[in-house]
C-alpha cells in the first residue's frame, strides 16, 4: 500500500547534506567546526546544585505546563524584559525546546482552510526549518518570501499578492534572524502587526536570539503589540534558555501569547507533548529570573562580534550582525567555498542554500555561508582568520 508524503519536497536537512558534501574530501589542518549553533559558553554555576537539590523530583510526573514558579518566572522576565504584563495562569507555557512549540502552534492555531482555501503560512527565505514542516503538518501552504541585502535580511511579506495575504494563517518571523542577524525594529514589527490585523492571521515571533546583540536590546513583538494596543491574540512569542543561558541540553524555552492561543497549544500538547522533568523546570526558573550570567554571556558574544568585524573589515558584502551569533558571509557559490574553506584549512562552514528554498528567483540563501561563532576567543580567531584568508585573500 502506497500513501501519500506531504514532505517529499522537503529536502534533507542541512547537517547531513554538510556530511554528504564533506565525506569525500580530508581536512587541510585543525578542524574547527563553525556549522552548529550550540553555545558553549559556561552554563550558569547554580544548574548542577538545583539538579541535585531536586533530584528526588524525577520520581514525580512533571506538571505539562510547567510549574506555577517557572510560569511565574517566566511573567516575571517578560515585564522585566519587555514592559509587558502576562497572566502566568492563562498566557505563559513552558516547552520542552521551543523547536517543539514552534511546530505543535502551527497545528493548534491554524485551520483546515481559510475563505474556503487551502491555508498559507509565510516562512521567511532562509529560515528555521521547523517552520515549513509546521506549516505542511497543519495542512497548510509554506510561502517562502525572500530575506536579501535588498530586503535588510528580513521578509517583505506585506508585498505579497492580497489574494495570498488573505489565506494566510500564521506568519514565522525570527528576530536577531537566523541565519542573518538581521534584527525587526519596532517599525518592522508594527508594519507586520497591521497587516496581520488587515489580513486576519497571527504572528509567530522566535526571538531566541533576542539575549545576543550589539549595544541595544531587540525590541520584542509581544512589546510592539502591546504599546500599539493590538489584539492579544495576533502575537505569539517563543524563548528559549539555549542561546540566552548557554543551556541547549536543558531544552527548555516558553511560549506567550493571548489566552484563546495558549488554550488551544495546551490541549494539544496534553494529549502530545512531552514535559520537561521537574527537577529541569527548577533549573529554568532559576535561570529565567537571574540576569548575571546573561550578561556575562553577552559580554564574551560582544567581543566576539568586534572581532569578526575586525577580521572581515574590507570583505565585499560582508555586513556583521546586529544580533545573534551567526556570520552570514557572501562567498559565490556557497558548496564549492565550504568545500574549499575544509580541505584547505579544516574550518567547517555551512552553505547557506542549505537553509534557503529554491523557489521562483533562486534560493537566497545560495551564495552565503553560515558561521556559528561559538567557540571560544581563541579557537573562534583562528577559525575567522582561517576562513578569510582562504577566501578573500587571493
Amino acid at each position: 500500500m502506497t500513501f501519500p508524503n506531504r514532505f517529499a519536497d522537503l529536502p534533507d536537512y542541512a547537517f547531513p547534506r554538510l556530511r554528504k558534501l564533506l565525506a569525500a574530501s580530508d581536512p587541510g589542518g585543525e578542524i574547527i567546526d563553525m556549522t552548529i549553533g550550540e553555545p558553549r559558553h559556561a552554563m550558569p554555576d547554580f544548574v548542577a546544585d538545583v539538579v541535585a537539590g531536586a533530584a528526588a523530583e524525577f520520581a514525580k510526573y512533571p506538571p505539562n505546563d510547567g510549574t506555577p514558579e517557572l510560569r511565574r518566572a517566566i511573567s516575571g522576565w517578560i515585564e522585566r524584559r519587555y514592559g509587558v504584563t502576562t497572566d502566568p495562569d492563562t498566557q505563559v507555557m513552558a516547552l520542552n525546546g521551543t523547536r517543539e512549540g514552534l511546530f505543535n502552534a502551527a497545528i493548534a492555531l491554524s485551520p483546515e482552510e481559510k475563505h474556503g482555501k487551502r491555508p498559507a503560512i509565510l516562512v521567511p527565505n532562509p529560515f528555521y526549518q521547523v517552520y515549513a514542516v509546521g506549516a505542511l503538518t497543519a495542512g497548510a501552504e509554506p510561502i517562502f518570501v525572500p530575506a536579501t541585502a535588498e530586503t535588510g535580511f528580513l521578509p517583505d511579506y506585506a508585498a505579497l499578492p492580497t489574494d495570498v495575504l488573505d489565506r494566510v494563517t500564521i506568519a514565522y518571523l525570527c528576530s536577531p534572524s537566523n541565519p542573518q542577524g538581521a534584527v525587526a525594529n519596532e517599525d518592522y514589527w508594527a508594519a507586520l502587526l497591521d497587516l496581520a490585523e488587515k489580513h486576519d492571521f497571527r504572528i509567530f515571533a522566535d526571538e531566541c536570539y533576542s539575549e545576543i546583540y550589539r549595544v541595544t536590546p531587540p525590541p520584542g513583538a509581544l512589546q510592539v503589540a502591546a504599546a500599539h494596543g493590538a489584539d492579544p491574540e495576533r502575537v505569539v512569542i517563543f524563548h528559549s534558555l539555549s542561546k540566552r543561558s548557554n543551556l541547549p541540553g536543558l531544552r527548555s524555552g516558553f511560549v506567550a501569547g493571548g489566552p484563546e492561543c495558549i488554550a488551544r497549544i495546551r490541549q494539544l500538547r496534553a494529549y502530545s507533548g512531552a514535559p520537561l522533568p521537574l527537577p529541569l523546570q527548577r533549573v529554568a526558573e532559576r535561570a529565567w529570573s537571574d540576569e548575571a550570567h546573561v550578561q556575562a554571556s553577552l559580554r564574551i558574544y560582544q567581543d566576539k562580534l568586534r572581532l569578526a568585524d575586525e577580521i572581515m573589515a574590507g570583505v565585499p558584502g560582508y555586513k556583521g550582525p546586529e544580533g545573534g551569533f551567526f556570520l552570514w558571509l557572501p562567498v559565490g557559490d556557497d558548496e564549492a567555498a565550504a568545500r574549499q574553506v575544509y580541505e584547505q584549512t579544516g574550518v567547517r562552514v555551512l552553505p547557506g542554500g542549505y537553509l534557503g528554498r529554491d523557489v521562483p528567483g533562486g534560493n537566497p540563501g545560495k551564495g552565503y555561508v553560515r558561521v556559528a561563532m561559538v567557540a571560544g576567543m581563541d579557537e573562534l580567531r583562528r577559525g575567522l582568520s582561517r576562513l578569510h584568508d582562504c577566501l578573500y585573500e587571493q
